[in-house]
């Protein structure tokens, strides 16, 4: 086990590179406080006030930013490095804050939103694989679960901010955090798995004495231990294919279709469609809605900051946990937590449009709501990234990666634009009763085929899937 002082730079490393993904948070909770500003009679729009159809392409369109962004900074990642990747995260991040304030038009909303959710793309293409290639075996999980837990600290900060600025201040002040992730990042080292695919040993040995803070350090005991983690970055993940005339860097598809990386990619598959099948992020965006659904005498300011606060100390309990209980049983208790959550809403929903009296349990849908999103910041909307980096085999892991994050928005998209519609259809109850179906669905997956993965190496891992 790692003394605090060994690992001090891995929790550095994962501070500081997720300072972007509080920003890219914001994005997040950005419209909830500025829509209601941009949509009413004093809207600074020199079109006028947002329309129903605006503010949903204006919502949208992260997603798809996101999509683009995951191609290109994976792409990036892989060609130049996990580090530099990051590094240009910060244009599109800086650039769509800087855009809001200055914007006329709906379009121009749109571009600033689609260049968040571009940042947003490397935010969740990037970092779960820089922290799993730099953390060791003991820490890993507390460092994975950052990712998530500042993304919400993001959409709380953003919450709180449009509580007491209008929308163009709120953006000013975020995109300070553009360039504070700049200056702190840019001077932590590249991942020693990176560099010791690239043929660079002695880089990588650097960059493995600086996480392990052992720089100065020169014992017989911490020497062998690092020889040895250098050594397994070094070694071939199939003996059977090292030849000399095979180029290891190069990823075809054999690598794809092996068994190992074939089983991985599907259980990653399983667990981005229940991170977004289940409804939560997608009914994020109708908090206020549903508070007022209830008859909650709340503003919705109020509503979306008591949902990221929530949201917040559901994080710090999975970060807390995460090394003690597990993965596996955490994403299972998330899954049936928000399954038993949305069947509570859906159920009161119904009897409400059958016509049944249920003004004295107009609280309930407010309670379930908060709960669900308490209980799937524990597993199921947090660890799904830890446990794709973690199962991905080191050689497909950046390739793999953007494809299951590609999916991921690509399903966000989709369950966002199709909730309004399914809900004037059938019915809120009816969709959300759909989302407790398939959150059903995830946890028996979860039990079946996710693994467990805590405090395990990278080769034990893979050696059990």
């Amino acid at each position: 086990m790692s003394s605090t002082g060994d690992v001090k730079f891995q929790y550095l490393a994962a501070i500081f590179v997720n300072i972007v993904s509080i920003s890219f948070g914001a994005y997040c909770g950005w419209t909830s406080s500025s829509f209601l500003d941009l949509s009413s009679d004093e809207s600074p729009l020199e079109t006028g006030p947002l329309t129903d159809q605006d503010k949903g392409n204006v919502a949208a369109v992260l997603c798809l930013g996101g999509l683009v962004g995951n191609v290109f900074f994976a792409w990036m990642a892989e060609r130049c490095g996990r580090k530099i990747s990051m590094l240009w995260v910060t244009l599109p991040s800086l650039l769509g804050w800087v855009l809001i304030p200055f914007a006329r038009n709906p379009t121009h909303l749109i571009g600033a939103r689609f260049l968040g959710g571009m940042a947003g793309g490397g935010v969740f293409g990037v970092i779960p694989i820089y922290t799993a290639e730099l953390a060791e075996d003991s820490v890993r999980g507390i460092l994975g679960t950052f990712l998530v837990l500042t993304c919400n600290a993001g959409v709380l900060l953003a919450f709180v901010l449009g509580y007491f600025f209008n929308y163009a201040t709120v953006a000013w002040i975020v995109s300070t955090l553009s360039i504070l992730f700049l200056v702190c990042f840019w001077f932590m080292p590249e991942t020693p798995q990176h560099l010791m695919n690239r043929q660079k040993p002695q880089e990588a040995e650097h960059a493995l004495r600086y996480y392990r803070n052992i720089r100065s350090r020169q014992s017989k005991e911490l020497s062998e231990e690092l020889q040895l983690e250098l050594h397994k970055l070094r070694a071939p993940e199939n003996p059977e294919k090292c030849c000399d005339d095979v180029d290891d860097s190069v990823v075809t598809w054999a690598d794809f279709v092996a068994p190992t990386s074939r089983k991985a990619l599907l259980i990653g598959l399983g667990l981005v469609t229940s991170n977004q099948g289940c409804g939560c992020f997608a009914m994020l965006n109708y908090t206020a809605f549903i508070f007022d659904e209830s008859g909650s005498s709340l503003s919705p300011t109020i509503a979306a900051i008591i949902v990221g606060i929530i949201q917040v100390v559901g994080n710090i309990v999975a970060t807390t946990l995460v090394e003690r209980a597990g993965r596996k049983l955490l994403l299972l208790i998330s899954a049936a937590g928000i399954c038993l959550s949305q069947a509570t809403m859906g159920a009161h929903g119904y009897l409400k449009t059958l016509g049944y009296d249920t003004s004295g349990f107009d609280w309930v849908p407010v309670a379930a709501f908060s709960f669900m999103l308490f209980i799937a910041s524990w597993g199921l909307l947090t660890l799904p990234f830890l446990v794709i980096a973690e199962i991905l085999p080191p050689k497909i892991r950046s390739t793999g990666n953007m494809i299951l994050m590609g999916i991921m928005w690509l399903l966000s998209m989709t369950t966002i634009k199709l909730l309004p519609l399914l809900s004037t259809m059938w019915g809120i109850h009816a969709v959300i009763s759909i989302f407790s179906s398939v959150s059903l669905c995830a946890a028996l997956f979860i039990a079946r085929f996710v693994p467990e993965t805590k405090g395990k190496t990278i080769e034990t891992i893979l050696a059990n899937l």
